[in-house]
């Protein structure tokens, strides 16, 4: 389970209270108007941001004060974070080794996990000759060897067309039910909460409120929601 135990961020004049669990396995959506802070967030989660007070716990372990490296997390960003001068393969070996010192073992698994994304024969391109649901494969793919039982999605697909979007989404449903992981997704879109997340944490008026059905929220949103949907 993931708890967020009183916790506050402070960045300026911004700030964001968050006092809320989230089961695992669960897929939930992070909802809200621009620069609410659903991305503050995840950061934070993900420990990028040090909160001002209170904790962020995984399994009743406190990990507020570790290195993002250290936490039991990947977190998948808009640009994918891909490295332009390393192929492929080497973009996704980069979960096992930082140093890239795999074994023959190590990158069978790497093609393994390429072929999961539908990326196979592709070891030897850079990112630069993909299309960019290609490039979102490549950075899923790196999920899945990564294994990690949190994955925060920060709308790594946003630039892609309804269609490819909608294949990625039911992917990445598809790796997180596969390993048990636990899904925490940020989102402008409320079709693509609806479609793969079956709770949302609502971030809004600087509160992030507990995880509630997606779809009774969307069929029945409080007012920062509705005048954000529109």
């Amino acid at each position: 389970m993931l708890q967020l135990e009183a916790l506050r961020i402070e960045q300026g004049d911004f700030t964001l209270d968050a006092d809320l669990e989230v089961a695992e396995g669960a897929r939930v959506a992070v909802l809200g108007p621009s620069g609410s802070g659903k991305s503050t967030l995840l950061s934070t989660i993900a420990g990028f941001i040090e909160p001002a007070r209170g904790r962020v716990l995984w399994a009743g372990r406190d990990l507020t004060h570790l290195p993002p490296a250290e936490r039991p997390m990947s977190i998948l960003f808009q640009d994918n974070n891909l490295f332009p001068h390393l192929t492929v393969a080497r973009n996704v070996g980069l979960a096992l080794r930082s140093d890239l010192r795999l074994s023959r073992a190590d990158w069978t698994r790497v093609g393994d996990a390429l072929a999961r994304v539908g990326l196979e024969g592709l070891e030897a391109r850079r990112p630069a000759a993909l299309s960019g649901g290609q490039q979102g494969r490549v950075a899923l793919a790196r999920v899945l060897l990564r294994a990690r039982p949190l994955l925060l999605l920060d709308e790594p697909f946003a630039a892609l067309g309804p269609a490819l979007k909608a294949g990625m989404l039911e992917l990445v449903a598809e790796i997180a039910d596969e390993a048990g992981a636990t899904l925490l997704m940020v989102s402008h879109e409320p079709r693509d909460a609806e479609a793969i997340c079956e709770r949302t944490i609502l971030v809004a008026e600087g509160r992030a409120e507990a995880p509630a059905p997606t779809r009774a929220l969307l069929a029945d949103p409080p007012p920062a929601l509705r005048d954000y949907l529109g």
